[in-house]
């Protein structure tokens, strides 16, 4: 066997590891978020809860906003990204009796339910849209 083909075996051993490491870490966080909390349901059981609870308070130009916000997600993750962020804001929705979903609560659940790398995005992309985000300042710092 050649010393070439052995290096890229070898290169080739390293790269699935890598790649075994990387889908196993996903697939973990996954069961994580499946398995039930102390109250029996898990959090995916709780999104699935809010969302349902709250399908009609949303309207076209709503979910039109929030697939605005999920734009940048790749489109890969994009669906998970959407029910995650719907979840929070159906959460927030509902501990705040709202009778509508409304561009106030989608930001909110937005800045709660995604990381903060993120929110420099949020920013930029309501300032193109002319929307004042100085109320949502002590989400954004917290």
């Amino acid at each position: 066997m050649s010393t070439s083909f052995s290096f890229f075996i070898m290169l080739w051993m390293f790269i699935l590891v890598g790649l075994f490491a990387i889908g196993g870490f996903f697939m973990f966080r996954k069961f994580l978020k499946s398995m039930p909390k102390a109250d029996g349901k898990s959090d995916l059981d709780w999104q699935d809860y809010y969302i349902d609870k709250t399908r009609d308070l949303w309207t076209a130009e709503t979910l039109a906003f929030l697939d605005e916000l999920v734009a940048p997600v790749p489109q890969m993750f994009r669906d998970v990204a959407r029910r995650s962020i719907a979840g929070k804001i159906g959460q927030l929705a509902l501990e705040e009796k709202a009778d509508t979903m409304t561009t106030d609560l989608i930001i909110k659940g937005y800045i709660i339910a995604t990381p903060k790398r993120d929110h420099k995005w949020l920013i930029t992309h309501l300032e193109s849209k002319q929307i004042n985000y100085s109320a949502y300042e002590k989400y954004l710092k917290a």
